[in-house]
């Protein structure tokens, strides 16, 4: 079953804790604190893999949970860090936030791509020991791993996609000018999920051509198969647009044309602004002048025009030619870039009530809301930085501070973040 749609939950793994431990040693008075941090929880980690072409393992696994971080010991040993959690997917897969359809990453190659981050490890209490804070008997809990539902969207990468009615030929053509093996038959809806082929062109030259199925009027409302694959259409370079010429079927070639062009510009307007050729097929079937009226048709509206006959490969030739010459001039083919996180507007936040507690001159901001703004600021953006310090001054994070009794100079920490507090 061809799937190309997914929602799934993932969560990297909490940090391990930091440990709260003296050394003890015969002989040795007073031996200090020797608490050990946490290990880093696992990430969350996406891969393309070439031997899967459809997300159906997704239907009966939806939660991916990588491993929490071990604890620290005493003794300073830290826990171990827990392995990263890989998923591998089909090329081509975009992932988005499914909340904000933010795109996280376009799994694209080889290289594994990080959604969801592990967090960081808390520290032992080895961290705490000060020349006035000599046995601190806290540590810090580790930092839970980011989590969230993301949506998983197949785009097939091809170079070229053949758009057309249903039974003009599409797969007829991708059968004869590659290795592709579409099923063929004298009925609609023949073809029920999209198929790719190499098309060869000598000397290690070959491009990809994408049968996109299931086009008729009303697609992109969800007509027939259109809507389900018409996101396949996104990504290629150029279109081909297949068009009975003879009207077999008793439709008008001409309001076929236009009405597939329609379906692709209410799908997407950019996808009418794509290169296009228009192959007329089955011209044997088509009577006389029939094919030279729609010539100057297509050709009174800018299109190039290549009469073809697809099961005989009839002038095929000429048309894969075209497309060449045509691919060489455009750009490779789309990539969706991943989109920064969207910094909520401080009238938007959360106001619930902050707690700060003091152990040995350390000041500790508890508040969740806040921990998960944390989360998604980029403490070495400067820009991300600023937003971060207007969230603490005008939620009453500071002012909670000084009510506290923090002072200039003494440290606050804020869910592992640490600083010196500044008047």
């Amino acid at each position: 079953m061809f799937i190309d749609i997914a929602k799934i939950y993932v969560k990297a793994g909490d940090g391990g804790d930091g440990a709260v431990a003296f050394h003890r040693e015969k002989y040795v008075a007073a031996g200090g604190p020797d608490g050990g941090d946490g290990g880093k929880g696992g990430d969350v980690l996406f891969q393309a893999d070439s031997n899967l072409s459809t997300l159906a393992d997704f239907r009966y696994k939806r939660k991916y949970t990588a491993q929490r971080g071990e604890n620290g010991r005493g003794g300073r040993c830290s826990g171990k860090s827990a392995p990263d959690l890989l998923i591998k997917v089909p090329r081509g897969t975009l992932v988005k936030d499914a909340d904000t359809g933010r795109v996280i990453a376009d799994i694209w190659d080889d290289e594994p791509q990080l959604i969801a981050k592990g967090g960081r490890g808390g520290w032992g209490n080895t961290h705490f020991a000060t020349p006035s804070r000599q046995t601190p008997r806290f540590a810090k809990p580790g930092l839970p791993g980011q989590a969230f539902n993301v949506q998983l969207e197949l785009k097939l990468l091809a170079d070229v996609g053949l758009v057309g009615f249903p039974n003009v030929g599409k797969s007829t053509l991708i059968s004869v000018v590659s290795e592709a093996k579409p099923n063929i038959a004298d009925y609609h809806f023949t073809t029920l999920t999209p198929v790719l082929g190499v098309v060869p062109l000598g000397e290690g030259r070959s491009f990809v051509m994408a049968d996109v199925p299931g086009l008729i009027e009303g697609a992109w409302e969800g007509r027939g198969l259109g809507h389900q694959f018409l996101r396949h259409v996104e990504r290629c370079r150029m279109l081909v647009h297949i068009v009975d010429v003879a009207g077999s079927e008793g439709r008008d070639p001409k309001e076929d044309f236009s009405i597939i062009n329609q379906e692709l510009r209410k799908f997407n307007p950019e996808l009418a602004e794509r290169p296009m050729l228009v192959a007329g097929n089955k011209c044997d079937l088509a009577e006389e002048g029939q094919v030279e009226d729609f010539r100057r048709f297509v050709e009174g509206q800018g299109y190039q025009f290549f009469p073809i006959i697809a099961p005989i490969n009839e002038q095929v030739d000429a048309l894969v030619n075209a497309i060449t010459a045509q691919l060489q001039k455009l750009p490779p083919i789309l990539r969706y870039q991943p989109e920064p996180v969207e910094l909520r507007p401080l009238e938007e936040l959360e106001r619930d009530k902050v707690t700060v507690t003091q152990q040995d001159g350390l000041y500790m901001v508890e508040a969740p809301w806040l921990e998960r703004i944390m989360q998604t600021v980029d403490f070495d953006d400067s820009e991300s930085l600023q937003y971060f310090q207007r969230v603490l001054i005008q939620t009453g994070v500071i002012d909670a501070l000084r009510e506290a009794g923090c002072g200039e100079g003494d440290s606050v920490d804020i869910y592992g973040l640490e600083f010196d507090f500044v008047e």
